[in-house]
């Protein structure tokens, strides 16, 4: 099928958009629309005049990462295509090639954080002029009032925090712009083209944020944007753009619609579970051949809760079958 796709497909990215809408629908969420996703990603493109020279399915693949994410390019920096040049051996000479790269902004992880409804964070930029205190430790402190000339120039320290649902501790972290710098070019395989040099308050605040989300739950969605990045700033960020425009991919699917593809277990018969609760008694004797559900749990040899959750791996426990098991009393082993 994706040789199919690659002999057939459009020469241009405009296009490769058109064409492969249905494709960039199927990436998104329910709640975004392919339409408007195209739309924002045309806008970045012409916005962008160098993309033009990069590979069109590369800008596909990078509109379908984003679409995956529910992430909308260049739209108040949550997400960027960003033109990378590459050098390809040809025989014996090097061509330069332009691809195209998905970058999450330090917007777009805000965004996915808050989606999980399970945390909280945020990040600023200190400049010289603002008024700037923080303490780390067990009892970490960030207060930032910005000056007059808050913007202006370069940063000189970014900060992050975060704090977990439920939780009255705020995970801080603070980089002085120097300590981004060196983390850059420590760690950045792609040189000069970098979009740090060219908005490093963008990078620097991502940096840091990027060391608080470490402490936060992380979704699939936000643990697929962290690799990207990462996977960016290596120059090893790479979906295969043949794939994405066969739609060889796993689409976003809904919560909702996942729990209904869960494979249902058979419902567990009260007339059964009945049998199950009474002990085996061996009728000469009139000794115990096998304890049952209810003696087990009155004698505490296993929580009502245990029961239930072990009964539940192997059938669908009706809501009156737990109040049953959840009602029997324990009792001391003697008196059992």
């Amino acid at each position: 099928m994706t040789n199919v796709v690659a002999t057939n497909q459009p020469k241009d990215f405009p296009a490769m958009l058109k064409a492969f809408l249905p494709e960039i629908q199927r990436a998104l969420p329910k709640h975004l629309d392919g339409d408007r996703m195209s739309r924002i990603a045309l806008t970045a493109f012409r916005r962008t005049p160098k993309l033009a020279d990069c590979d069109p399915r590369s800008v596909f693949a990078a509109v379908i990462q984003a679409s995956q994410l529910g992430l909308e390019p260049d739209t108040l920096g949550r997400a960027y295509l960003l033109p990378y040049a590459k050098s390809t051996k040809v025989g014996n000479v090097w061509e330069k090639t332009w691809e195209c790269q998905f970058i999450p902004g330090w917007k777009g992880l805000v965004d996915l954080v808050s989606r999980s409804g399970q945390a909280t964070v945020w990040t600023g930029a200190v400049y010289k002029g603002d008024k700037f205190e923080y303490r780390l430790g067990d009892n970490p402190k960030c207060d930032h009032i910005p000056g007059d000339f808050h913007g202006d120039g370069e940063p000189t320290h970014v900060y992050a925090c975060g704090k977990v649902k439920g939780s009255d501790t705020v995970i801080t972290e603070v980089w002085s712009i120097e300590r981004v710098t060196r983390h850059r070019n420590k760690y950045n395989k792609v040189g000069d083209k970098h979009y740090s040099f060219e908005n490093i308050e963008m990078y620097a605040r991502k940096v840091v944020l990027l060391q608080v989300i470490k402490y936060m739950p992380m979704s699939a969605d936000l643990v697929r944007a962290v690799e990207l990045d990462h996977a960016a700033t290596t120059g090893s960020q790479g979906l295969n753009v043949n794939d994405a425009i066969a739609g060889e991919w796993s689409p976003v699917v809904e919560e909702a619609e996942a729990k209904q593809e869960e494979k249902m277990l058979p419902p567990l018969d009260k007339v059964e579970f009945i049998k199950m609760c009474d002990d085996k008694l061996n009728p000469e004797t009139g000794e115990i051949i096998k304890m049952g559900h209810r003696s087990m749990v009155q004698s505490g040899q296993k929580s009502a809760s245990d029961l239930i959750d072990w009964l539940s791996k192997k059938m669908t426990v009706s809501e009156e079958i737990k109040a049953i098991i959840n009602g029997w009393t324990p009792i001391e082993a003697e008196a059992a």
